[in-house]
């Protein structure tokens, strides 16, 4: 039998094959495509037998027609007719005769094993030198649409891979024995596990492994942060560029959706108690589908007049279409959650008043109060915070006008103040309302900002420009009260802060103006006051924002639980999942040892 070393070849690449014997190629150029060509011996006869690009064994075919299961008695070489059939291997899966053949692969030649038989797709590798061979598969751009265009629309930007590029992307996965890329996730999604399952081009199957872990791999695939997270742990990595992950993800869990392979779970265990959930976005949408799996009964209440969160008013449609939102929102009522709508939690009802109709409550409304800079002219018209402008171009579909009738915050000249997701967001929305010049104005260098690249390398592509290493210090208006200019200070980077990031510190007499005249201020968010007024035995920390166990997430008030940008400051959506998923086990682990105390008590007495 053949060795254990050699395994099965995981990916497929264009590879060129060699005679071992007289070293002359046999790869035969056939328009864009290269196929194999061989002589072969079946029934004592002689034929010829071509083999795909791929080495998927007579997939191309053969000069006569073969049975399923019958192998080639001899594999010749076309220029030196010796034979190819190496004695000493046989084939891993159905233990038939093989044929080495020599592949050029990693800078170097290497064995390379083809089984006989018909139908049999094995082929063997060296694990080393399979591994070798992956890393030289380029990472897989992304196709996307055209710079020129996208600025005048609002559709998604990336299309997504296309399956033969999943199937590359996927190959280059090591299948490493202790992944680490596991460890960047916040919600431990077994990665190996599904690309291995994209690798065998079984793409639903590898949709059902994420959502083990991660009930939203569509929104998770567009708007994750993987480079800081995954796929920044990726050994790949290492030497080359790391394997997209994400985009792995989002194309697996674009084909369920759009293939109508989702299946809904049917809760069998009913446990008779109810789950309150204030917010409906990435903590609490997690919370509610792990605990209605679990047999709770769960509601969500939703201060807006939609579901989703920021999900919905905070990114944009060419960033996460709303109707991908809106399909995993529809998934948890299929399967049972209730959505109560127009409920501010801490007006309408409060957390105790909940907490009198359910046995545990779960606050995840992030955190949306804007902050400003509190610089001179702040008040001046045409002056946004973050969270007004994407909230009236997302959730109220300003962009969508006249066909919904919300008027665009819209200006000629823009300045967004801030250099995180959100102020790309922002300016990039903005050029594509119309406005004729958009800059980016940020207090330190292109190293130190916060935005993934993808979306600075987006924003640059669509003409945005950036005046980095600059402050604002103050907003000058007309005299109709509105502005019509931005002086700022240059400033230069001393010692690290407490971030680790290199700290601003301002030039003497280096301000100048910007003319602009509309501003939008992306600077960080903070928490809503709304719901700790009502709640005054809830505990929060120095930030303002709640404190809680950081092992199961429950506050200083029993049985009310938090998670998400509400506790931690503004984050990333898997990590608010997180968040969500450790709160769920926390609060199932109590109220199933509550359950158990009480019957104990019952059969006391």
């Amino acid at each position: 039998m053949v060795d254990q070393d050699v395994k099965y070849l995981k990916f497929k690449t264009y590879l060129n094959i060699y005679c071992p014997h007289c070293n002359n190629t046999l790869n035969v150029d056939k328009k864009e495509n290269k196929t194999v060509n061989f002589k072969a011996v079946y029934k004592k006869e002689e034929l010829d037998l071509m083999l795909s690009p791929y080495l998927d064994v007579f997939e191309v075919g053969s000069s006569i027609e073969m049975k399923e299961n019958e192998a080639l008695e001899d594999l010749i070489c076309p220029h030196c007719n010796e034979s190819l059939i190496n004695k000493k291997v046989n084939c891993g899966e159905c233990s038939s005769a093989v044929g080495e053949v020599t592949i050029f692969a990693a800078s170097k030649l290497l064995p390379f094993y083809i089984c006989t038989k018909y139908g049999c797709e094995w082929h063997g590798l060296t694990r080393r030198d399979e591994r070798r061979v992956k890393l030289k598969i380029p990472r897989q751009a992304m196709p996307e649409q055209d710079q020129t265009l996208r600025i005048h629309n609002h559709q998604e930007v990336p299309y997504g891979y296309t399956s033969e590029l999943a199937l590359l992307e996927a190959g280059r996965c090591l299948q490493c024995k202790n992944p680490q890329c596991v460890l960047g996730c916040p919600v431990n999604i077994d990665i190996p596990a599904f690309i291995s399952l994209v690798a065998d081009e079984k793409f639903n199957e590898a949709a059902k492994k994420i959502k083990e872990r991660n009930v939203l791999p569509a929104v998770c695939g567009r708007v994750c942060p993987q480079e800081s997270q995954c796929e920044e742990k990726c050994i790949v990595g290492h030497k080359d560029d790391p394997v997209a992950i994400g985009r792995l993800e989002r194309f697996v869990a674009d084909y369920e959706r759009k293939m109508e392979l989702v299946e809904v779970p049917v809760i069998k265990n009913d446990t008779g108690k109810k789950i309150a959930v204030v917010g409906s976005g990435p903590a609490g949408l997690t919370l509610a589908a792990d605990m209605r799996q679990l047999g709770y009964g769960v509601t969500i209440f939703e201060a807006l007049h939609e579901t989703g969160g920021v999900l919905t008013y905070g990114i944009p449609e060419f960033r996460l279409p709303k109707s991908i939102v809106q399909f995993e929102i529809n998934f948890l009522k299929e399967i049972g959650v209730r959505f109560e709508l127009n409920h501010v939690i801490g007006n309408i009802l409060t957390v105790d008043e909940l907490l009198e109709h359910f046995d545990a409550v779960f606050i995840g409304v992030g955190a949306g109060l804007p902050t400003f800079m509190n610089i001179e002219g702040e008040s001046l018209g045409n002056i946004f915070s973050s969270n007004e402008y994407l909230t009236r171009m997302n959730l109220m579909k300003a962009y969508k006008f006249p066909e919904y009738d919300t008027p665009k915050p819209k200006g000629n000249k823009v300045v967004v103040i801030g250099g995180g997701n959100v102020a790309m967001d922002c300016a990039r929305t903005a050029i594509r309302t119309g406005s004729s010049e958009v800059t980016i104005v940020y207090r330190r260098s292109r190293h130190e900002l916060p935005a993934r690249e993808e979306e600075v390398h987006h924003a640059e592509e669509e003409g945005i420009k950036f005046k980095l290493l600059s402050n604002p210090i103050r907003y000058i208006g007309t005299d109709h009260n509105t502005i019509k200019g931005l002086e700022c200070i240059q400033m230069e980077l001393g010692e690290p802060d407490d971030s680790g990031r290199r700290r601003p510190i301002p030039i003497d007499g280096s301000n100048f103006t910007i003319e602009c005249d509309m501003a939008i201020v992306a600077i960080g968010t903070g928490p809503n006051p709304i719901i700790f007024q009502s709640t005054p035995d809830m505990e929060l920390n120095k930030w303002g924002y709640i404190k809680t166990n950081p092992e199961t997430l429950e506050t200083t008030k029993e049985f009310v639980y938090a998670g998400g940008d509400i506790v931690t400051g503004s984050a990333t959506v898997i990590e608010a999942m997180g968040a969500g998923r450790i709160a769920a086990n926390a609060i199932h682990e109590k109220l199933s040892k509550k359950k158990v105390k009480a019957k104990a008590k019952s059969q006391a007495r």
